[in-house]
């Protein structure tokens, strides 16, 4: 008779989940990323449309780049990752930030949800191109597993993803969705989530004919940098566990590990 109160709430629980997915409010579907199958509060067509009014909030607020050597080189780069992605479904679009809201520069790069992938011409020019392939794979990663959406499911709740995800609109809650989705990104992802990102990365420039090991020297030449100086959004700070994820990139390729490699 104990048991019956936490009984009753999970059958109560898989009841109201098991509507909600009868009613269109949530959707199962499988993650071509991750191989399993993954539940979410919205569809893809809603992911695309929150991604459409987030890319135009960073449109206003943020400088993008004009400059046609930067553009065509990262649409030259990302059109062959795009190639070899996982997730067909939606369209991909890169971008290069010449400044952000306090116009300031970063070494960062950054995706939202359906398809947008922006990385900091800072950070374009302290790379080679396999580096960016690298980068702009591990972006595309995010998108493909729907990272971003994971995170904005648990912590936004089910009415604040409508809001941000409805037809744009200059009411003062669907501003709020939007500024608490781009927050939420910013904030970054676990562990899991950057090393799932990774063995993307490692996957797609492999396909498409870029170095993957390359990877390893972007966490190192990161590393260096962020140490120069303080970002108030550094790719450093949004993309965590430096030694962690140099650790996992070699192992991803099969390669030796050395003690450097488990020291934070």
């Amino acid at each position: 008779m104990k048991d019956f109160p936490r009984k009753f709430l999970v059958y109560a629980l898989q009841f109201m989940i098991y509507g909600l997915i009868l009613c269109g409010c949530i959707s199962t579907e499988y993650n071509v990323a991750t191989g399993k199958q993954d539940v979410f509060l919205y569809s893809t067509a809603r992911e695309v449309s929150m991604g459409q009014n987030i890319a135009k909030r960073i449109a206003k607020e943020f400088k993008l780049s004009r400059n046609p050597y930067d553009i065509q080189r990262v649409d030259k780069i990302a059109k062959k990752i795009v190639e070899n992605v996982d997730r067909r479904e939606i369209s991909y679009y890169f971008y290069v930030i010449e400044e952000d809201q306090e116009a300031k520069s970063q070494i960062n790069a950054f995706s939202i949800p359906g398809g947008y992938v922006y990385i900091y011409k800072e950070l374009l020019d302290l790379l080679s191109d396999d580096e960016v392939a690298f980068v702009i794979a591990h972006e595309v990663g995010h998108i493909v597993s729907r990272h971003q959406i994971k995170r904005l499911q648990a912590a936004m709740g089910y009415n604040l993803v409508m809001v941000a995800s409805s037809v744009a609109r200059s009411s003062p809650e669907f501003q709020q969705g939007l500024s608490f989705a781009l927050a939420q990104i910013f904030m970054g992802y676990s562990r899991q989530d950057e090393f799932n990102a990774d063995e993307l990365a490692v996957k797609y420039c492999r396909m498409a004919g870029f170095d993957p090991s390359v990877g390893i020297a972007v966490q190192e030449k990161l590393y260096k940098e962020n140490k120069k100086k303080i970002n108030p959004l550094s790719y450093f700070r949004t993309h965590p566990y430096t030694a962690q994820r140099i650790r996992h990139i070699k192992e991803t390729l099969h390669l030796p590990l050395d003690v450097a490699d488990y020291i934070n």
